[in-house]
């Protein structure tokens, strides 16, 4: 199983304060013989219909000096397990948490702007000053 990212802990409160329900930590699975570990499975139930809405959060800090290495990484885990909930959990959305600062300033630049037109990713931004999601982006 893989490490825990610094801010899961403080992610998945923030989370939980939002109304959401922890279903797993990590939301595991397997691809032939791949194993799959998102960070995070939630679920919500929204409108009048109470109808389930049930996310995935892979949770990243960019801690590394090299944000652009820490963003391949991120960024090619992400597509990864896009493409395995697709296969396995397709009612599943799938974000990749960051913190505010990082998208304020690393997420601003204009290869990732391009990058991020050309494979849009679903965004949750998290703000490192008090435990409350900022903002959902896609």
């Amino acid at each position: 199983m893989p490490a825990k990212d610094m801010y899961h802990d403080w992610v998945k409160e923030s989370l939980i304060q939002a109304g959401w329900v922890v279903s797993h930590d990590p939301l595991s699975f397997r691809i032939g013989k791949i194993g799959i570990h998102v960070d995070l499975g939630l679920e919500n139930l929204i409108g009048a219909e109470k109808e389930q809405q049930k996310i995935a959060v892979e949770i990243k800090g960019f801690l590394n000096v090299s944000k652009i290495t820490d963003f391949y990484a991120a960024f090619g885990q992400y597509l990864c397990y896009k493409v395995a909930l697709v296969r396995e959990d397709p009612d599943r959305t799938l974000y990749l948490a960051i913190p505010t600062p990082i998208y304020n300033t690393f997420f601003k630049e204009v290869l990732i702007q391009d990058v991020l037109k050309e494979h849009p990713a679903k965004l949750l931004i998290y703000n490192l000053s008090n435990q409350e999601i900022q903002s959902w982006i896609g």
